[in-house]
């Protein structure tokens, strides 16, 4: 079973049920990646073909029911769901259809979908409508039960996290083996990928970075081949993934020395991070972490968000910014991550990760100090 003993997962259907028996739900019907994999530890990344879909019911009472293409059968057999449902797909004329209906129908209903911000549906709206219809069922949100669920890591999700921030932690730590002053930023970023392999990481779903005098002009551009040029700031933001969790932090270098500027840019994301990390306690809310590193930085709304919740997935659920008044709660696990302009069109951001505590903050990820480390 991948990752997790069966009792974490039995324990996360349990709270659903609990929670769906107060908001009279009879099923929860889930068609999206992480809401499947969180309560069966189904983990493939066969999700990248759109070409099937692939549904989990959570009945209201019992065991998750999955209903999944053929090809997927082996591997959910090494999961601890047991009624596993299968059609030979892709099947244009009956994508799984006449067996979801028939599943659902089982539960009578009424069904809940996960609506909320950041929820999807994975299949195609002319099923859904026919699955609507077909079942006879009612059809409603989850009220937000999936995602509060979520919010909250366990001790064994916690460890996920940490392990993988761990990764690149190492990883990072060995960037002056791959960049130096005239390496083209897009080798370096091939170069870095490499290294989080190497040091761990079980695939790199996102890497994203910059480079330029005293900062970057953004920080989701792909690379470009332009070399490193002495003066440059380097940043690498990496969200690697081991055994299903992801990290989310990036760290700044300095290309030769660094400029009073850059290097007065550095401390002071350092500064923020810091006083966010003290403003990352329960009860507080996240517009509450928001304010204390835009104190630092300067910016109010249109900075946008200075941070979010991290997991599954590299971002998921709240976010620091003056709208979110999230309560952050012991068991989130979030990102701080200030930003400062250190000139027209350039700016400069740094990014941590850590876990809510009773007694306040945890670190997952070794945190930097304030000084540049020089390439």
């Amino acid at each position: 079973m991948r990752g997790f003993a069966e009792a974490e997962f039995r324990g996360r259907l349990h709270k659903a049920q609990t929670l769906m028996a107060e908001a009279g739900i009879g099923a929860i019907l889930l068609t999206t990646e992480p809401e499947f994999r969180y309560f069966s530890g189904f983990l493939t990344r066969f999700w990248e073909s759109p070409s099937r879909p692939w549904f989990l019911i959570l009945p209201a009472q019992g065991d998750p029911v999955a209903v999944i293409p053929s090809i997927g059968a082996a591997l959910m057999q090494s999961t601890w769901v047991q009624d596993i449902r299968t059609w030979p797909a892709p099947n244009p004329r009956d994508e799984g259809v006449s067996l979801l209906v028939e599943a659902l129908r089982e539960t009578g209903g009424p069904v809940a979908l996960p609506s909320g911000p950041e929820s999807s549906l994975r299949m195609s709206l002319a099923d859904y409508a026919r699955v609507q219809c077909d079942s006879g069922l009612t059809f409603r949100d989850d009220a937000g039960i999936t995602a509060r669920l979520r919010a909250i890591k366990s001790e064994a999700e916690i460890d996920k996290i940490r392990a993988s921030c761990a990764v690149a932690g190492r990883s990072f730590a060995r960037v002056p083996e791959i960049a130096r002053e005239g390496v083209a930023l897009a080798q370096v970023f091939r170069d870095f990928q490499r290294l989080l392999l190497e040091e761990g990481a079980e695939f790199v779903s996102y890497l994203a970075g910059g480079a330029g005098p005293d900062g970057y002009g953004d920080v989701i551009s792909p690379a470009s081949d332009v070399p490193l040029a002495r003066g440059d700031v380097l940043m690498l933001d990496t969200g690697a993934v081991r055994d299903g969790y992801f990290c989310d932090y990036d760290r700044n270098f300095a290309v030769g020395a660094p400029s009073a500027v850059a290097a007065g840019a550095h401390a002071q994301l350092i500064e923020a991070t810091a006083a966010g990390f003290e403003a990352s306690r329960p009860g507080a809310r996240a517009c509450d972490v928001f304010a204390a590193m835009a104190a630092i930085t300067g910016g109010g709304e249109e900075a946008g968000r200075l941070g979010h919740g991290l997991g599954l997935q590299l971002t998921e659920g709240l976010s620091l910014s003056p709208r979110d008044e999230t309560v952050l709660a012991e068991g989130m696990v979030i990102t701080l991550e200030p930003g400062v302009e250190t000139g027209p069109g350039r700016l400069m951001v740094h990014e941590e990760n850590i876990v809510i505590r009773a007694g306040g903050a945890e670190r997952l990820s070794p945190f930097a100090g304030p000084e540049l480390v020089v390439i």
